[in-house]
């Protein structure tokens, strides 16, 4: 925070209060596209606070970025918009922050009650809109309210919104109430426990909960000193490191992990959402003890036991039921390759999915990086979830609740920005793409060090798949492959083709030595798909 606010300059207004607000609690960063209203005043006092703002083309893509900030830094993600379209742009990507559990702050500009009196231009009840996905609603009118509504987002792990008249950023904010600090009470141990306790061949599987840092941390320490598996959802990948000898894979619910999972004789949920998993029905017998915040509203399984509270806490209060069991590493080593080799197949007019995150890695490997990726929803997801090795949590960002496609490229920029060191890849279908392709700009101008690899294939694959999967005439879901990498040039981003495997690695060498973004259009073999999706969900 600059010096002024560090010596004790007091907030003046409403929205000097809410800028100062989220500079304490860690937002250095604001996405959107501003309006005319209490915009203008957030975006004049956002330097004094130290908050950047980065404009973005689509402000569903800015709530996307947000998501993604906010799930990096732990602080509110922050996206900012005009009236109107501009909340009705952004639904998507707050709907996307609901389901993914994030701390995401819709600030709007809103309407004042004159306004409303004779005013019926780009007029909604915004409100209205935004309540299926947010977990609380406040216009600002003081400091206090404002600390209460991202007091709501911390703890709800959901979106919420302000809506905020140019009038109200402009009062006095009013005194700020300090914040009483939750009762941290710890989680009751005894029945769950004694089913650890007793189990022979336990195995945990770690949802989007364990990725918090002091989480992953206690679920590694219980799994080593266990010898246990442990299996991890999309949104757990580096939890534990994926060449950490206990790492059994990928978790989804599906057909891939079921052998290995059902010779387990107890089953430790940590941190799992049920919004993480397909739809189909919970199909293991042994009893489930459920560690999580707090207990979840719909439910798969109807655990044993459950632990709820801090999952720190709860995990290491389980070490006391550390005892020897009948794993061993060469079953898990044995899953692992058998997964592996479910999902591999090779390209044969391209470059197969599986060979594109592959080599990527080994060619960011080469040149001395490790950069995050982000990956979008479509059928190369399957292969970018398994085949990237992470190391750590958030080393992989993916929209696994909603699976919205075009979420990728603006949860790149933003782990491109957030850390430039290590820079992101952005792994994406072409039709995900073509949602968000004005966000190519947005790297451009922010002059983020990232690599977007488009799986080329011409079509909405997955969708594609399902339909071939009814005999049903290919309708609706194909299209000529258009040329990224000549779009890509148009945005002011370095663009590549890539149709072989040799064309690719020459691509990514080029592109990982350069300081800004880079685009590399690879045209996809897409004929394993369909194996793919068999053996992940059956």
């Amino acid at each position: 925070m600059p010096d002024d606010m560090g010596r004790g300059a007091a907030p003046a207004t409403v929205a000097e209060a809410l800028l100062a607000d989220l500079a304490r609690r860690g937002t250095r960063r604001i996405w959107g596209v501003p309006g005319g209203g209490s915009s203008l005043d957030l975006l004049l006092g956002m330097p004094r606070f130290g908050i950047d703002f980065v404009l973005t083309k689509h402000e569903g893509a800015a709530a996307m970025a947000a998501l993604a900030d906010a799930e990096l830094t732990g602080a509110p993600g922050v996206v900012l918009t005009t009236k109107g379209p501009g909340v009705g742009n952004a639904l998507n990507g707050l709907a996307c922050a609901s389901l993914e559990r994030a701390p995401v702050v819709l600030v709007s500009d809103g309407f004042t009650p004159q306004q409303l009196d004779w005013v019926t231009h780009q007029v909604f009840d915004q409100r209205a809109a935004s309540a299926p996905y947010v977990a609380g609603y406040d216009t600002g009118e003081d400091a206090a309210s404002i600390a209460a509504l991202l007091d709501t987002a911390h703890r709800e792990r959901r979106p919420v919104h302000l809506d905020l008249t140019g009038t109200t950023a402009r009062r006095a904010p009013g005194a700020r109430k300090p914040r009483a600090l939750a009762e941290k009470r710890a989680p009751n141990l005894g029945h769950g426990a004694a089913l650890l306790l007793n189990a022979r061949r336990p195995v945990l599987i770690a949802g989007l909960e364990a990725a918090e840092p002091d989480a992953a941390v206690a679920l590694r320490e219980l799994a080593e000193a266990l010898g246990a598996p442990v299996l991890v959802t999309y949104k757990a990948k580096g939890v534990l490191p994926d060449a950490h000898p206990l790492h059994a894979g990928i978790f989804t619910g599906g057909a891939l992990e079921a052998p290995f999972v059902a010779t387990a004789d107890l089953i430790l949920t940590v941190g799992l959402d049920p919004v993480e998993l397909i739809l189909q029905p919970w199909p293991y017998q042994a009893p489930v003890v459920d560690i999580a915040r707090r207990p979840f509203p719909v439910r798969y399984v109807a655990p044993s036991a459950t632990l709820h509270g801090p999952l720190a806490a709860s995990l290491r209060g389980l070490h006391r039921a550390v005892h020897p069991l009948d794993w061993t590493m060469a079953e898990i080593e044995a899953h692992r390759a058998r997964a592996e080799q479910a999902l591999t197949w090779d390209g044969d007019r391209f470059v197969s999915p599986p060979d594109i995150v592959r080599i990527a890695q080994q060619e960011a490997r080469r040149a001395g990086l490790a950069p995050r990726v982000a990956v979008d929803a479509g059928a190369h997801m399957f292969s970018a979830t398994a085949f990237w090795q992470c190391e750590a949590p958030r080393d992989l960002l993916i929209s696994n609740g909603l699976a919205s496609m075009g979420y990728a490229l603006p949860a790149g920029i933003a782990a491109a920005l957030h850390d430039p060191a290590r820079g992101a890849i952005c792994f994406t279908g072409d039709g995900g793409l073509m949602m968000v392709a004005g966000e190519l700009a947005t790297a451009a101008a922010a002059g983020a060090r990232l690599v977007t690899v488009v799986f080329n294939d011409g079509a909405l694959s997955l969708i594609d798949i399902k339909q071939q999967s009814r005999q049903l005439p290919p309708a609706g879901v194909r299209w000529t492959r258009p040329d990224f990498a000549r779009v890509a040039e148009g945005f002011g981003v370095t663009g590549f083709v890539a149709t072989d495997a040799e064309s690719y690695r020459d691509a990514l060498r080029a592109a990982f030595a350069l300081d800004g973004p880079s685009l590399i259009d690879v045209h996809v073999d897409p004929a394993g798909y369909p194996a793919q999706l068999r053996a992940m969900r059956g």
